[in-house]
């Protein structure tokens, strides 16, 4: 938030400090609902967790801990170079998301007047954590990731290492290309601080002399427009090597002087601010969600700073001088040795044409179960349920389901649910196809699906103008539910299709995004799905659903029941399993539940890719329960319940985390798979492929600390180059096909 909106910054804060004691209270909550436990049950429980310093691990630094896993994939050797290179970006990228929403909220929470000593005390550790991860960062990319690029004929030339060729080359491109959208802003009474973007590229200049007013200047600052690529290809006979590049903060740097004639140019640092980036829009107050909304993103760019990078070169006065100006402490500066921003080398890997420094490529299979010809597509649902399994299978299907429905002149209506879809989607372009040929097209479209609201609302434009029926959801409740639903006219009758799925309608996530979708016309599941359709665009109280489960009425007490369920039947001496699969484990009521299963004699398998608040192997509170991280090629992103129940083995799939907002604040779906051999599939590729004897997984401590999973009695490693995450290697292998390079 902008400093002048002294009362929208005091709402957040109160925001913060709501947050805090509801999630204080959460704690306090030991699963009431847990069949059969009664009040003896819930006592023990408590005292159970009581005799323990604290039974969670802290959120901020069990997400910090998932970005020192993905780093450790760019540490491997085995991983091909560029993608080391790759994951060294992502865990920037991470990083920026980081402090512009969990650190930022930290220290509005800090800052206020009732602070705790909890939330002081994690914010010390979170910067503590982080700044070591920042130093294992560049120490990476300085010592390993650049020589070795260098050795494979990726250089990337550093002004100070330039010869007379790349000297000339750089200046003419400095001369035509950056200079004239350069303006040098001198610091003195009349040239305040200028305003700095949100993660923007800019120069701080220590210069000398005096300017053509006869003024003394000391310092200027430089802000380099997004408008100009960060990395820069080298033409090969200038560079040297087959694939030379620079960085814009190289050339600029390099005729820094060129800015201030007839000065001496002492020093150019680049430094970059992070800033708050979280949209606060009050659910009672507003009117308009879309115009509120566009008046925040205005405001996004210049909320108050909570980091800033800097060369480690740069003088402490300069870096005084830098903190000062955006009301920072000395634990706010991070001195990089390197670019200030990472994650704009994730220009290279596009730059630079090398398979054999890549992934090895594949091609997403076709599902056999589907036909080729689009017009049968219908046909195939009707007959049974298909499950998709992305990116091993290919997303077209999901597509042509949605261009199919567009042209197909049976086809009435179409209703669908928007989170993330980018800004080129194939499938948005379908649903304007339909409305423009008349048919009923609603769209529940997400405004507040964070970092894409933008995109979103242009999508929301597009979509209005053809007259398709577009809905912000439930003000207080983001949709993340993932939804589509085809009506068609066969015969005399009206006959439902549903996809439902556990990723974004992005047809660029699914090539990277690990998810399952199932495309289904069982009249019950399809019932379901037009309720909830109803229950967004319309009012009226909720109507009991059949199948689904949903988010907030019935999702949290669904999860609740079948732990409880699985404990009843350990206390009868059966067998009794619980296998989940999620991005996120952090709420306090379900984890509580868990633990009771665990102390009950339910054996609990848990692959949680991030954020865990677990304490998994805890003697006396959770020596049953198993925790492991998938990291690797894809992000898995699938989430999956699995509830043994008497050898019936209940299987779900949603889109929900196990987390407060997930269960409690957003409209979310889980779906039964009631198909037999789509169940056995999720069962085999989605869980068990992930527990057994995978090597490249990671095993959480009771500490919250990760170590490798064990290899013993793992069967030989499936080769494929550098995928490594032995599980997905094996998927690939029985799902895609690999492409020749």
């Amino acid at each position: 938030m902008s400093m002048d909106n002294k009362g929208t910054d005091a709402k957040k804060s109160g925001t913060g400090k709501g947050r805090a004691a509801t999630k204080s209270a959460a704690r306090r909550t030991t699963g009431a609902r847990l069949a059969g436990e009664g009040q003896k049950g819930k006592s023990t429980l408590q005292q159970t967790i009581r005799a323990r310093s604290d039974p969670f691990v802290n959120r901020e630094l069990s997400l910090l801990a998932f970005n020192e896993r993905v780093l450790a994939q760019a540490e491997d050797p085995q991983v091909p170079l560029l993608e080391r290179l790759r994951y060294l970006t992502i865990v920037s990228n991470n990083l920026d998301e980081f402090f512009e929403i969990r650190v930022a909220e930290l220290k509005q929470m800090a800052a206020s007047p009732s602070a705790n000593l909890e939330v002081l005390q994690t914010l010390d550790a979170v910067q503590l954590r982080a700044r070591a991860l920042v130093k294992r960062q560049y120490g990476l990319l300085n010592l390993e990731l650049l020589p070795s690029l260098r050795a494979q004929g990726v250089v990337i030339h550093l002004s100070e290492e330039w010869n007379s060729a790349q000297r000339a080359w750089a200046e003419e491109f400095f001369h035509s290309e950056v200079e004239p959208l350069l303006t040098p802003i001198a610091l003195d009474p009349v040239h305040p601080f200028p305003r700095v973007l949100n993660k923007s590229l800019n120069f701080v200049v220590d210069l000398d002399g005096r300017d053509a007013f006869g003024r003394d200047v000391h310092i200027a600052i430089v802000q380099a427009p997004r408008a100009l690529p960060r990395v820069l290809p080298v033409p090969e006979d200038v560079s040297g090597h087959p694939h030379g590049l620079m960085l814009l903060t190289s050339v600029v740097q390099g005729f820094m002087h060129r800015l201030f004639p007839g000065l001496k140019v002492v020093s150019s640092h680049q430094f970059r601010v992070t800033r708050n980036s979280d949209l606060y829009v009050d659910d009672e107050e507003v009117t308009d969600l879309k115009a509120a909304l566009q008046d925040e993103l205005v405001q996004r760019h210049f909320g108050d700073a909570v980091r800033i990078e800097v060369s480690a070169a740069c003088p402490a006065a300069l870096k005084q001088r830098l903190r000062a100006e955006f009301n920072l402490q000395p634990e706010d500066l991070y001195p990089v040795e390197g670019p200030v921003n990472l994650v704009r080398l994730q220009q290279v890997l596009e730059l630079v044409d090398r398979p054999d420094m890549k992934f090895e490529s594949f091609q997403p299979a076709w599902p056999q179960s589907l036909p080729a010809n689009r017009n049968q597509l219908f046909d195939a649902i009707r007959e049974g349920d298909l499950l998709l399994h992305h990116p091993y299978e290919s997303f077209e299907p999901v597509q042509r389901f949605l261009s199919s429905a567009a042209t197909d002149p049976y086809v009435v209506a179409i209703k669908q649910t928007v989170y993330r879809t980018g800004a080129d989607s194939v499938l948005m372009a379908s649903l304007i196809e339909a409305a423009s040929r008349g048919k009923e097209v609603t769209v529940v479209l997400e405004l507040m699906a964070r970092f894409d609201e933008e995109t979103n609302m242009q999508w929301a434009s597009k979509l209005e103008a053809v007259g398709a029926h577009v809905v912000y959801g439930v003000v207080g409740h983001k949709t993340h539910a993932k939804m589509a639903m085809v009506v068609r006219r066969e015969g005399t009758k009206l006959v439902r299709y549903v996809h439902l799925g556990t990723g974004n309608y992005h047809p660029r996530t699914a090539k990277i995004y690990e998810d399952f979708g199932l495309l289904t016309a069982h009249p019950g599941i399809c019932a379901d799905v037009h309720e909830v359709f109803r229950r967004l665009t319309g009012l009226g109280q909720a109507e009991n659903l059949r199948h689904l489960a949903q988010a907030p009425f019935t999702l949290m007490p669904m999860v609740i029941d079948s732990i409880a369920q699985e404990i009843s039947h350990a206390r009868l001496g059966k067998k009794a399993l619980i296998r989940a699969k999620l991005n996120a484990l952090i709420d306090p009521e379900v984890i509580e539940a868990l633990y009771a299963a665990s102390q009950a004699g339910v054996q609990i398998d848990l692959i949680v890719r991030g954020v865990c608040a677990l304490r998994p192997g805890v003697k006396g509170l959770s020596e049953n329960i198993r925790v492991w991280s998938v990291i690797g090629r894809f992000l898995e992103h699938s989430r999956i319940y699995y509830f043994y129940n008497l050898d019936a083995e209940d299987v779900w799939l949603s889109s929900a985390d196990w987390m407060q907002r997930n269960l409690r604040r957003r409209v979310e779906i889980a779906f039964p798979l009631l198909d037999p051999k789509a169940k056995k599939r999720v069962i085999e590729e989605g869980l068990l492929v992930h527990c057994h004897a995978n090597p490249s997984a990671w095993e959480m401590d009771a500490d919250g600390s990760y170590l490798r999973a064990p290899t013993a009695g793992s069967a030989a490693p499936i080769q494929v180059r550098g995928s490594q995450s032995e599980s997905q290697n094996h998927l690939l292998q029985q799902l895609s096909s690999f492409n020749e390079n």
